[in-house]
């Protein structure tokens, strides 16, 4: 296993939309380890870096602290070339959204009003929805496929349901950086697949920078540029999916034996897990 930092060099804009410098973060006193030590990443705008790893490697660390809810122990956070520290949290919150892996669901809320304090944000004290701020709400329930639930209770929803809802209302915010902690939790295949098809959407044509913390290696594999190895920590590896994604360094990762293949009708990677690499059942 390699202990390297990497910074991601793409040719979209001036500056990164959100860059972690050398980063070590902990939760505990000086002197508990690291739940990050030394990261570093760099996203440009129109980019999707897919965070890869076991539990408990430091993905929703990471994530965190992009976001500003976890101050780093050393190092620096920017977003639009800003020290996320000194920037004020209405401020802070119109730049970027980010969708943590569990949320407990708002009891007695409809679907529509919880997507729509994604506007906060944007909106006065008052919080008094604008033309704007519908036209916002009804592009985000379209793109996550929530229309037809969109006036029931958010609590009476599936788990996947609810997570399509977590997700809508980030983009109801329209950040330029979005943060998402495993997305795909709970999603059924058809959705996992539009989820897929909707972050590439973000990046390409409304110009998201993206990270996204990942279980699924073959959605990791079709959707990013960028792709992450993480463990206790500290990264493995990180590049391009086709350079960083190899069945040594995600066994590095893992603790695995991964087989990479080929599908020969569309020509996709995808990988099929065999064995804990210790010889016990994966």
């Amino acid at each position: 296993m390699t202990e390297a930092s990497h910074t991601f060099e793409k040719t979209f804009g001036a500056a990164p939309s959100v860059e972690l410098d050398r980063v070590t973060a902990r939760y505990g006193p000086a002197g508990t380890p690291p739940a990050l030590e030394g990261v570093s990443l760099s996203v440009r705008s129109g980019e999707i870096a897919a965070l890869l790893g076991p539990n408990g490697a430091g993905k929703s660390t990471l994530l965190r602290v992009a976001a500003g809810l976890l101050a780093p122990e050393s190092g620096g956070v920017r977003i639009g070339g800003k020290d996320v520290r000194g920037m004020e949290r209405r401020a802070a919150a119109r730049e970027l959204a980010f969708v943590p892996q569990s949320e407990v669901a708002a009891a007695g809320f409809l679907v529509r009003e919880i997507v729509a304090m994604g506007r906060a944000p944007h909106q006065s004290g008052w919080m008094r929805e604008r033309p704007e701020d519908r036209a916002a709400v009804d592009e985000a329930l379209a793109r996550c496929d929530l229309g037809a639930v969109a006036e029931r209770a958010v609590d009476t929803l599936s788990g996947g349901e609810q997570r399509r809802v977590a997700v809508a209302r980030a983009l109801a915010s329209r950040p330029r950086v979005l943060l998402l902690d495993e997305p795909g939790a709970f999603l059924d295949v058809r959705h996992r697949l539009e989820q897929s098809d909707l972050l590439a959407e973000l990046a390409r044509r409304d110009r998201l920078a993206c990270i996204v913390s990942m279980h699924d290696l073959d959605a990791a594999s079709r959707v990013a540029d960028h792709v992450v190895l993480l463990r206790d920590g500290r990264v493995v590896a990180a590049g391009p999916p086709a350079d960083v994604m190899t069945s040594d360094l995600l066994r590095a990762t893992f603790d695995a034996d991964i087989d990479v293949g080929v599908h020969a009708g569309s020509g996709q990677r995808y990988f099929v897990p065999l064995k804990a690499s210790d010889g016990q059942s994966a």
